[in-house]
């Protein structure tokens, strides 16, 4: 059965996004980038909220037809366009880019989406990670810690997440500062 594992990059003080949804302080330099690819490569599908896909559809469908490009955004363009993706949202119909909509978490339905082949469900944004830890659908935690304090703006763990043990499994400091800590739960 493959996991559902929250990946996410927050600041210091805890927040995915600073006010008025800045994420200009993520250090995203080609080191990083580089093991975002090699990790994202692996994964068997995205799970995201309506607002993080929307903002991944902004940028990378078309993002290796810039030729100023580096090689690191080239490749993860592809990886994004072809992994399949699903967006919870009550409000969108349909999406493009290999992308199904799916209304609400059920948690019947994660379970089932856990046992069909093929790599880890990637899960992203701050609402939707909130409902799946509430139902305790995250099996693992893939967090990239900024050496930057933001001081307010969207929280990664939101009051009401449903407590959970967890066991360190992995830790990494990228040269630009980035510490990874990945979790699973015990």
């Amino acid at each position: 059965m493959r996991d559902v594992v929250l990946t996410a990059t927050i600041s210091l003080d805890g927040y995915i996004e600073g006010p008025d949804r800045d994420i200009s302080w993520h250090r995203v330099d080609e080191e990083l980038h580089q093991h975002f690819n090699d990790t994202l490569r692996e994964a068997g599908a995205f799970l995201s909220g309506r607002v993080t896909h929307q903002l991944m559809t902004e940028f990378w469908p078309t993002a290796d037809k810039d030729p100023d490009a580096s090689a690191t955004v080239v490749e993860f363009a592809e990886i994004w366009r072809e992994k399949p993706k699903f967006v919870y949202s009550r409000t969108w119909e349909r999406a493009d880019w290999n992308t199904t909509v799916v209304r609400d978490v059920v948690p019947e339905e994660v379970r089932a989406l856990k046992e069909q082949p093929g790599g880890p469900l990637v899960l992203s944004g701050a609402h939707l990670a909130a409902d799946f830890l509430r139902h305790g659908l995250v099996d693992a935690f893939r967090i990239y810690v900024d050496p930057v304090i933001v001081g307010g703006g969207t929280p990664l763990f939101t009051e009401g997440s449903a407590p959970a043990d967890l066991r360190l499994v992995e830790t990494h400091t990228f040269g630009n500062g980035v510490v990874l800590l990945s979790h699973e739960r015990e």
